[in-house]
């Protein structure tokens, strides 16, 4: 597989995608809501999902698409070449800011997570990873990430899960606000992630994430030396949502002993 090129690919439909989705401020866009009233969706969305599908069917017809729209393939596994793509990782901001959103594509080969990308359309900030050869926000090198402590460590963390009773105990992951110094919520998981691979952020907690929220921020953040479970501290699942724990090695041990309780 040539990889390189696969890179060299992708990074150009990305740049023409985030043109494409700056355009579209200038335009009327049609909202509509998915599984809840929270839950968006754009026509951008489903024109940029499109977009590189059609491109990556055309140029890779072996390989599958996993799409959040769901234009791709029905994907059960990760056996061969599967691309997961999120057209617009944080589309409440994409419709209520105009910032804060993000182009995510992990592309794996048999589970394994070969490249990464996470695109700021409007920083035109592009965090891109290739298995084994490191990670890089535009075209500088991003360095391994070092220890640090809980005391002075800002953690990225959504508000509602304080309160969540389904999947983690709300009440125990309070304890991280009291111990840490601080918390920071963006509203999308893909930057949140390449913010903890270039050290913005120290960890990222979600109870519960799509694959395509988290499939390129994880090539990303492992070619930093970054940890990366769901809550029980074992491997994602990138077919089915789960839990994410994204954080320098020092705390990844820390957080989930003293602050994660997994709810039966």
């Amino acid at each position: 597989m040539d990889w390189d090129k696969i890179d060299r690919f992708t990074k150009s439909l990305i740049k023409e995608a985030g043109h494409k989705i700056r355009n579209s401020f200038f335009e009327r866009i049609q909202i509509e809501s998915k599984s809840n009233v929270n839950d968006l969706v754009t026509n951008i969305d489903q024109e940029i999902e499109q977009f590189f599908i059609q491109n990556i069917q055309f140029a890779f017809p072996d390989h599958r698409v996993l799409g959040e729209e769901g234009y791709g393939d029905q994907v059960t596994t990760l056996n061969g070449v599967v691309w997961i793509i999120d057209p617009i990782d944080g589309t409440m901001n994409f419709v209520h800011q105009k910032r804060n959103f993000a182009i995510s594509i992990g592309v794996y080969e048999d589970g394994v997570g070969m490249l990464g990308y996470i695109y700021d359309v409007v920083r035109d900030e592009l965090y891109a990873a290739k298995n084994g050869a490191g990670a890089y926000l535009n075209d500088e090198r991003l360095p391994r990430l070092s220890d640090g402590s809980i005391e002075e460590a800002v953690i990225g963390v959504n508000a509602r899960w304080f309160n969540a009773k389904r999947y983690v105990n709300g009440g125990k992951l309070l304890n991280l606000v009291a111990d840490c110094r601080g918390t920071r919520s963006y509203g999308s998981a893909a930057l949140e992630i390449a913010y903890v691979a270039s050290g913005k952020l120290d960890a990222y907690i979600s109870g519960r994430l799509s694959p395509w929220d988290v499939a390129g921020g994880v090539v990303i953040a492992q070619e930093v030396g970054a940890i990366t479970t769901n809550f029980k501290g074992t491997t994602l699942n990138f077919v089915q949502p789960d839990s994410l724990i994204v954080s320098r090695p020092s705390l990844h041990a820390f957080i989930l002993q003293n602050y994660i309780e997994v709810n039966a």
